[in-house]
């Protein structure tokens, strides 16, 4: 599977420094300290729907990771799946009277396309969940024979008593565990299972699904959780600098998918940081398909808003917060991309050059977007009131903002 271009990040003069982020399983800021390569793996799309705000605001997190890593320097290994088989996908397809394949592919085209317009970085392997079966199955096939896992009526369930660390990533109790897990996917109550917890490795073939052959395992498809960590293993390997995606994901699937690879390989940890994004809102709800109160990027695209507004409406929220999209929101981002805009397009102004610090600054503090754009938004206020005699300092201005918050002036 091919993701979207990528957009050129500009060079700026200096360099940048190393990022300070919250790791979710510690519950406190660490510097990470990647090598030449930094290595990401950032979950993706269940690809039933379009592209909405509480996507692009967790994917805008992680390509700001990608920004602060590239201004230090270094290369960025950076992966993201697609989940193209799954329950809510079979699902909306049967609603709609849909192909499955054909849903995925056109949500997924819809995906690439928002992406590009709000110039996220792209990955260097986006690998969808039908392409990695040859990968899952001989890694299942391996839990279960290394008594990690076991068969229940023809399924392959993990069992979270084999790994040690189970519970390390998302720090739950175990009730707060089994209500996540019911709601999110899992299936508690299924008679027969050694643990409620244990998520499904393997699902023997439904009539009327899509399987694949699983060796050993029979015909069937993958769980959720070991789709993620076949991809990860085999492209970033164990250890690997930051496990990102939504709030959502904490439990159970970055759990899970820890333990999975723990048992699998007798390392730990599966990633050195797990770091999430908040959840957006509309009207007073968390933005999700399921309660479809949804703004969809592609839509305001299509109503003639600009991506650069769209992209500084989400910078404008720290992204751990919870917050919620408003006309209000995009309307202030709208006024400041008109007066960055202006303040870059004059032939000189006051200097840049603590501008561009105080950008790198803010976003090596955990990702402080919103205090990068106070930052800028100072700059501009000069530039409007009094100006200044630096000629270099609009263009140096919109190449950090470029490089730095991907935001094209």
């Amino acid at each position: 599977m091919y993701a979207w271009p990528a957009s050129e990040v500009p060079a700026l003069p200096g360099e940048g420094r190393d990022l300070q982020i919250h790791d979710t399983a510690t519950q406190g800021t660490i510097t990470l300290d990647p090598g030449p390569v930094a290595r990401i793996y950032v979950c993706g799309i269940t690809p039933y729907d379009a592209t909405h705000m509480g996507h692009a605001a967790t994917y805008n997190a992680f390509d700001l990771v990608q920004r602060v890593w590239l201004d230090t320097k270094r290369q960025v290994h950076y992966v993201q799946n697609v989940t193209d088989v799954d329950d809510p996908l079979l699902e909306r397809a049967i609603r709609d009277g849909h192909d499955w394949t054909e849903l995925a592919e056109r949500e997924t085209a819809l995906f690439r396309e928002d992406m590009t317009a709000l110039r996220m970085l792209p990955p260097q392997h986006y690998i969808g969940a039908v392409e990695a079966i040859p990968g899952i199955v001989p890694l299942v096939e391996r839990l279960r024979d290394a008594g990690a896992a076991y068969e229940l009526e023809g399924d392959v369930y993990f069992s979270v008593e084999a790994d040690p660390h189970f519970g390390e990533v998302s720090n739950l109790d175990a009730e707060a565990m089994r209500l996540l897990s019911a709601e999110r996917g899992g299936d508690p109550d299924r008679p027969g299972k050694k643990n409620p917890l244990d998520p499904m490795l393997w699902m023997s073939a439904r009539e009327g699904e899509p399987s694949w052959d699983g060796g050993t395992l029979g015909r069937g498809r993958p769980g959720w959780h070991i789709e993620c960590v076949a991809i990860a293993l085999d492209h970033l390997g164990m250890g690997f600098d930051v496990q990102g995606g939504g709030s959502d994901l904490t439990f159970p699937h970055h759990e899970m998918g820890a333990s999975h690879a723990q048992a699998l390989t007798g390392e730990y940890p599966f990633a050195k940081a797990y770091v999430h994004a908040g959840m957006v809102a509309l009207n007073g709800e968390k933005m999700s398909k399921s309660k479809g109160n949804l703004v969809f990027v592609s839509k305001l695209r299509r109503d003639g808003v600009d991506p650069a507004a769209i992209r500084l409406a989400l910078l404008s929220h720290h992204y751990r917060a919870d917050w919620e999209w408003t006309d209000a929101v995009l309307e202030e981002a709208q006024q400041r991309l008109g007066r960055w805009r202006a303040a870059v397009s004059r032939p000189d102004g006051p200097s840049a050059d603590d501008l561009v610090e105080e950008i790198r600054e803010a976003l090596a503090n955990d990702l402080d977007a919103p205090a990068a754009l106070l930052a800028v938004d100072r700059w501009a206020a000069l530039q409007e009131s009094d100006g200044g005699t630096d000629e270099g300092a609009p263009g140096l201005v919109s190449r950090a903002v470029d490089a730095l918050l991907g935001v094209a002036l």
